[in-house]
Formats: structure tokens, C-alpha cells, sequence
């Protein structure tokens, strides 16, 4: 079984690949870059969680 991800993940995570799908990658670092850049998240774990829920979702996406 996978890692279960909170409502709020999956609603930033779909907001963001809403957005600014252009500028996101299937790369953990460049999203997580992004991620900070064009949020005022204050959290490392979250904006990491968020990046990867990103990269999951752009993989996926393009598969």
C-alpha cells in the first residue's frame, strides 16, 4: 500500500498543475523550486509533499 496524502495536498497539488502546468516538470527538484517560488508555503514537509504529489501527477499525466 502507498503513502495516503490529506485533501489539502491534493487540492494545492491540483491548483498548481492548474496554473502553471507549463512551467512544471516530472522532476522532483524543479518542482519543489517552483513550488517555493510561486507559493508562500512556509513549511519545508509541505511544500515538499506538494512537490511530490506534483511530479506523481506529471508523470502519470504524459504516460
Amino acid at each position: 500500500m502507498g503513502r495516503i496524502r490529506t485533501k489539502q495536498i491534493k487540492r494545492l497539488g491540483h491548483k498548481f498543475i492548474e496554473l502553471y502546468k507549463d512551467d512544471l516538470h516530472k522532476e522532483f527538484q524543479g518542482n519543489k523550486q517552483k513550488v517555493q517560488a510561486l507559493s508562500d508555503v512556509r513549511s519545508k514537509k509541505l511544500r515538499n509533499k506538494i512537490a511530490g504529489y506534483i511530479t506523481k501527477k506529471m508523470k502519470t499525466a504524459e504516460d
